[in-house]
């Protein structure tokens, strides 16, 4: 733990392991066998489950929740409030907004973006996103605010989601469209030949 800063109100599991110049603030409780690579934040109240590993540079918000089994690669930031499930996994350089809700078994690869934006009906509370279990994103993805991806649901590389999109949906593109079902049934109005060479 060279250089980290522990809180002395902050509880810790067997087997954590810290590394050098993390910062662990008051009320944080990482769980059994936790990983903190270098550099790593953990804002107060913040609640990671067993075994997860939170990358190099990773800065996890105020009364975060993630569950066991998790693991976020380097440059990630879990803004306030974010709950996330069990045997989630994000690529480098993803960001979810305050609130968002992550359910058990997503995988974001690197780039990946929830927004937020402000609902004025409610006093400025932020609007975001849900990802619902087994949901899929490729890398650079873009949600836009209080967008629901689908349960099993796969997201193409690159692509902007403005829309709730259902479960076991394939969706790609900017806007993101419906492609096909993820058993690989077609889409009902055939795409043209190019974009669907570029899909594969």
């Amino acid at each position: 733990m060279h250089g980290s800063y522990v809180s002395p109100q902050a509880t810790l599991g067997a087997g954590v392991k810290i590394g050098r110049f993390c910062i662990v603030e008051d009320g944080v409780a990482l769980a059994d066998g936790v990983v903190l690579e270098d550099y790593a934040m953990v804002q107060a109240g913040a609640r990671i489950g067993a075994r997860t590993k939170i990358g190099t540079y990773t800065k996890i918000g105020r009364d975060v929740r993630i569950g066991e089994d998790c693991s976020f690669t380097s440059f990630c930031e879990i803004r306030d409030r974010c709950d996330l499930g069990d045997r989630v996994l994000m690529g480098s350089r993803g960001t979810l907004s305050a609130g968002t809700v992550v359910e058990d078994e997503v995988v974001m690869k690197y780039a990946f973006v929830v927004t937020d934006t402000p609902d004025l009906t409610k006093n400025n509370e932020k609007s975001v996103g849900r990802l619902k279990r087994r949901s899929r994103f490729g890398a650079s993805v873009v949600i836009m605010p209080s967008v629901t991806i689908g349960e099993n649901a796969e997201i193409g590389a690159c692509s902007q989601v403005r829309k709730d999109v259902p479960d076991n949906q394939v969706w790609f593109g900017t806007p993101a469209k419906y492609y096909r079902e993820v058993d690989g049934t077609a889409a009902p109005v055939a795409a043209p030949a190019r974009k669907l060479a570029l899909a594969r």
